[in-house]
């Protein structure tokens, strides 16, 4: 964008990253570029302010990980479908032998998904983790401990061909 000094270079630059956190957020490619493309409009109005004080990646990052909790606080019920979405592949997403913890992660409630995405992908702490999502350390504990307890038992139960998991 001619008016915004820096952004395309910031989108160039950053997209694959940014792709790659929206998959490991929402665990489907096609509402994870949607996340990315909507946290880039919202980045875009804010550039001038983002590009003087503030991290763009990191400004974008919590703006996709509120969108995402955004959409689960609306749509607290997940819709079924009659056929399975395509399968994908993507250079910027996970290897087929690391496949099986992904999908094990996506299986997990998105709000439990999103804390150990916050957590083990992002590293933020717990009072980071609580301020991006809107909910109290507390609450943080409570579902990365559920989440890990979920993500254990069915990886521990699991069939060998996920691959390595450890």
């Amino acid at each position: 964008m001619d008016d915004e000094p820096g952004f395309d270079d910031f989108v160039a630059e950053q997209r694959d990253a940014l792709l790659r956190y929206g998959y490991v957020l929402t665990g489907n490619l096609h509402d994870a570029a949607d996340l990315v493309q909507e946290a880039l409009v919202r980045l875009c109005g804010a550039w001038p302010r983002v590009r003087r004080k503030d991290n763009p990646h990191s400004y974008a990052r919590t703006t996709m990980a509120r969108l995402h909790i955004s959409v689960w606080r609306r749509h607290r019920r997940e819709r079924l479908t009659g056929e399975p979405p395509e399968r994908v592949h993507h250079a910027v997403f996970p290897l087929d032998e690391e496949q099986g913890l992904w999908e094990e992660l996506a299986a997990l409630p998105r709000r439990q998904r999103a804390v150990l995405v916050l957590r083990y992908y992002e590293q933020l702490s717990d009072a980071e983790i609580a301020k991006v999502l809107g909910i109290s350390p507390g609450t943080v504990r409570s579902q990365a401990s559920r989440g890990l307890d979920k993500l254990r038992s069915s990886l521990s139960s699991a069939p060998a061909t996920h691959g390595s998991m450890r």
